[in-house]
């Protein structure tokens, strides 16, 4: 783990590894940031990325590639069938997660289509420590319900509890007494619950969720995109398990599982994604789906190239100096702000340092969408994108009737390997600025709203002229200064 001590007293986390190819970056001025966001809608998802200067949208398909993975690109057999490409990632997922059978996806919510097509039915449940958009979308879709069972800790902002992303065993029992065994299409964990701030479960905890499955003859699945992080929490916070390498934490946490799936755009730092499972019955089930929604069984619509990357990047994710790399700057960044006052989620999760909206603006009802705003203000004044994790990100109830968010985050997502010290102080030095002109930060209502995901592309206004009162004062504040 590479947490250094400097002879000043301060502690900061060291990038282990050394820049070869660099991008350059544009920092448009605060004037045309003003005029980005309201072509956007208020909307960072439709900002262009020329407008962006540090893009922290999201960790997914924007991490860096190592110097391996570009070079494994080069040998990618394009074969439509019985690819040599296929076969090397099929064995390295074998290798790592101690699973046979092997189904390849575009990405991860064409890993969730697969699995609720395959498993879900009209009126089925699914119970979740927590859900996630897309996974409930495509539940739903297929006449589920999601049913969450977060212990109550999962729910609170500010904690020291170290693994909130647990399953309540108490409360999952509860929805299988009350629906009966056979309502259960499957039970979902996701690593790293990522609409709570990223945060981990415990190795004992998903131990306790395989007995209860196997006490009601339950499938278990895990969703895997953000299991890099889950395996540090797991290694440097679970005392059981710190003397375990990270190879058999994951083989250890796989035994468990019935289904595990992945994006590849996170877990394996490439495009893609994955479904594995030991389970002949619901692979059959899956696998002539995988034709008909995403290519041949040997590519399932991606490129050989980013299978080549891929395997070479889930190798890479069992070495602890990669896989610490994201959780040490996200702490350091959360950890920044929280000396200085900004509400944050704590402990610091993994993807990213998510920033509480609703503490920090906390005169923004729900219904004007707090989290959003504070995303909008956010790049006006630094040219920072982050994404709204509350009450836009939900779906309206069928009556029209918002469904508010348990939370309203403001995530700032920390790409692997994508950005310097440097320019992670740069993103907290404007947020605190933000944070002492809060009061100035008002609503946003929509002005186009699509049905299902509209925080992907509906269009939002500031419900008065706050926006161009942001960009006064923090003009009198800087002057000319970017």
């Amino acid at each position: 783990m590479a947490t250094v001590k400097f002879f000043s007293g301060e502690q900061i986390p060291l990038e282990m590894h050394k820049v070869c190819i660099v991008q350059k970056l544009q920092l448009p001025n605060i004037e045309r940031r003003l005029e980005a966001i309201t072509e956007a809608g208020n909307n960072t998802f439709l900002l262009n990325n020329r407008d962006v200067f540090l893009d922290m949208l999201t960790d997914s398909g924007v991490n860096a590639m190592s110097d391996r993975q570009q070079a494994a690109m080069l040998i990618a057999n394009d074969s439509y069938a019985g690819s040599e490409t296929f076969t090397r990632l099929e064995n390295k997922i074998k290798e790592i997660f101690g699973m046979e059978l092997f189904l390849p996806a575009h990405q991860g919510r064409a890993c969730e289509n697969i699995i609720s097509q395959a498993l879900v039915s009209p009126g089925s449940i699914v119970p979740m420590n927590y859900h996630f958009t897309t996974t409930r979308s495509h539940i739903n879709l297929n006449g589920g319900q999601v049913e969450e069972a977060i212990t109550d800790a999962g729910l609170e902002i500010t904690s020291t509890n170290p693994f909130k992303g647990n399953m309540d065993i108490g409360k999952l029992n509860s929805i299988i007494e009350k629906h009966g065994p056979d309502k259960i299409a499957f039970v979902r964990m996701e690593a790293g619950t990522n609409l709570i701030g990223g945060q981990p479960f415990s190795l004992e905890n998903l131990s306790e969720v395989r007995r209860v499955c196997n006490k009601h003859g339950l499938t278990l699945v895990l969703d895997a995109s953000l299991l890099a992080d889950n395996l540090y929490f797991i290694k440097t916070r679970e005392e059981k398990c710190k003397s375990m390498s990270i190879r058999d934490i994951t083989l250890k946490l796989a035994s468990l599982c019935d289904v595990i799936y992945f994006s590849a755009r996170k877990l394996g730092c490439a495009r893609g994604g994955a479904i594995c499972t030991n389970n002949q019955e619901i692979f059959v089930k899956m696998r002539e789906l995988v034709p008909l929604y995403e290519g041949f069984l040997t590519y399932g619509g991606m490129s050989v190239k980013e299978m080549e990357a891929i395997t070479v990047g889930l190798d890479e994710t069992m070495d602890e100096d990669v896989i610490s790399q994201g959780p040490q700057f996200i702490a350091f960044m959360a950890n920044e702000l929280n000396k200085k006052g900004v509400p944050v989620v704590t402990p610091p999760g993994g993807l990213g340092c998510h920033v509480n909206a609703m503490k920090f603006v906390d005169h923004i009802p729900q219904n004007e969408y707090p989290a959003g705003a504070l995303a909008a203000a956010l790049y006006i004044v630094s040219g920072v994108r982050g994404m709204e994790r509350g009450t836009m990100s939900e779906d309206r109830n069928p009556d029209g009737s918002e469904t508010f968010s348990d939370m309203e985050l403001l995530r700032l997502a920390m790409p692997r390997r994508v950005f310097t010290l440097s320019q992670v102080k740069y993103a907290i030095d404007r947020i605190v600025w933000l944070h002492e002109n809060r009061h100035l930060i008002q609503g946003l209502t929509f002005v186009e709203e699509p049905k299902i995901l509209r925080f992907f592309f509906g269009k939002l206004k500031p419900v008065s002229n706050w926006q161009e009162e942001l960009v006064k004062k923090f003009q009198a504040d800087f002057g000319d200064s970017l």
